[in-house]
């Protein structure tokens, strides 16, 4: 059992940054692949971004790609997502999730556990 709580959204200027934050517990964190997910209103929730149980391989939907960074920190069972060069059709609730699958994976049905999401607004 994992249970996940995002932190660090809020409010931006298109151009800013933000970093959030998902903390979790339970024992087996670091056997987890971890993934960042965000949904607008009206829309499905999509996949932003994955990081596998080791760090050492990430994946970026395209729309992200050179914006953002996945990392994590077994030690402190957290990962982080940096947001730079934000723009306003980033704004969305951003969800992380974790997969017991070694692969990243892209799709929400891979993903055993989910947070509770944190809003992400960029003002344009």
């Amino acid at each position: 059992q994992v249970q996940l709580v995002e932190s660090g959204g809020g409010l931006v200027q298109a151009g800013g940054s933000l970093s959030l934050s998902c903390a979790a517990s339970g024992r087996t964190f670091s056997s987890y692949a971890m993934g960042w997910f965000r949904q607008a209103p009206g829309k499905e929730r999509d996949f932003v971004a994955g990081i596998r149980w080791s760090g050492g391989s990430t994946y970026y939907a395209d729309s992200v790609q050179g914006r953002f960074t996945i990392s994590r920190d077994n030690a402190k069972n957290t990962v982080y997502l940096q947001m730079n060069s934000l723009k306003p059709e980033d704004t969305a609730v951003y969800y992380c999730a974790a997969s017991p699958r070694p692969r990243i994976a892209t799709t929400t049905g891979f993903y055993d556990y989910w947070g509770q999401g944190t809003q992400v607004t960029v003002s344009s």
